[in-house]
């Protein structure tokens, strides 16, 4: 069994990290019973620590707000994150100046082991001002507290075309990309996957009932994010045939928003873009010999483009000393 101390922060440590916990399930993770959870929870108390219980078959214990903040528990790679995180927060309204302040505080507790390598990072990094739309903290933080309690969330929601409508979706996760903050959710309306732009949320209180967590959409949220993002917002749309490994194009073709294997060496990939010229100058990069099936467009874009690069190899090699 640990010494109490280091029982304390354990357990401490296994609260901030998901808001519901059984007394049995925190006795497995412990290595101790039932009877010392409880009196950990309120040693716990006594330091300040809002522990909140439920009794019965169901119920169990949850960090729960207090009217004053508490010592936060953060093991060295999450102190560091913590510090790079408030030195790079970008999109978000009004978290410039709370960001330095909270800084200030963190780095004058960070041990100098740690504050070495925050400054590192700090002098090796430079970040780029962002010009994209900025983001509500509060609407931020009310979906990421409806991630972490597993509860349904309501919002208004404004589209890219500027349709409003009202959803009901089931929280999975917050994703950044692009200096943008997206949310993947299960839209029980739709009953499918589907992408948020954050800053076009309004979340509505309180929030729904409680569901039961499913599988994240093709096992990778980041990636679902990309596709969709791309699809939803690319004025041009092709399917092309390629020969090489699926693999292969999903590793290097953004643009690609579903791809189709057809044996080891050749698939079939719907694509994207802007316009015909972006795509015909993509799928070149990928220096695979392709053919297109759908869109007419793209076959008339590589032809000018086939012929514009023969001219300028024509053109290279007349000059060629020999």
């Amino acid at each position: 069994m640990l010494p109490t101390s280091a029982r304390l922060l354990r357990l401490l440590s296994l609260l901030e990290t998901r808001r519901d916990w059984t007394g049995a399930d925190l006795a497995e993770r412990l290595n101790v019973t039932t009877r010392t959870v409880r009196s950990d929870v309120g040693k716990l108390r006594e330091l300040g620590y809002p522990v909140e219980a439920s009794p019965g078959v169901q119920g169990g214990y949850r960090l729960g707000a207090g009217a004053q903040l508490p010592p936060l528990l953060l093991d060295d790679d999450e102190a560091v994150a913590v510090a790079v995180g408030l030195r790079t927060a970008t999109g978000v309204a009004g978290i410039g100046e709370t960001s330095v302040r909270a800084l200030a505080k963190l780095e004058q507790v960070l041990p100098s082991r740690l504050r070495h390598r925050v400054q590192a990072l700090q002098a090796a990094t430079v970040s780029v001002p962002g010009t994209g739309p900025v983001v509500d903290a509060d609407v931020l933080t009310a979906i990421a507290s409806a991630i972490r309690a597993g509860e349904r969330l309501r919002f208004d929601y404004r589209s890219h075309d500027r349709t409003a409508s009202r959803r009901d979706v089931e929280p999975h996760r917050l994703v950044g990309l692009h200096r943008r903050w997206y949310l993947v959710a299960w839209d029980t309306g739709r009953d499918d996957w589907r992408t948020f732009r954050v800053d076009r949320m309004t979340p509505k209180v309180p929030n729904g009932p409680r569901f039961a967590p499913r599988e994240p959409p093709e096992g990778d949220v980041t990636q679902f994010v990309q596709r969709s993002v791309g699809a939803a917002t690319w004025r041009y749309h092709a399917k092309v045939r390629l020969h090489t490994s699926a693999a292969y194009v999903r590793a290097r073709l953004p643009l690609a928003v579903e791809v189709t294997p057809e044996g080891p060496d050749r698939c079939v990939a719907e694509v994207g873009s802007d316009s015909a010229a972006m795509l015909s100058l993509y799928l070149g990069l990928l220096e695979v010999d392709f053919e297109v099936l759908e869109a007419p467009e793209l076959a008339a874009e590589l032809a000018k483009t086939g012929e514009r690069f023969l001219r300028a190899a024509s053109a290279g090699s007349s000059r060629a000393p020999r």
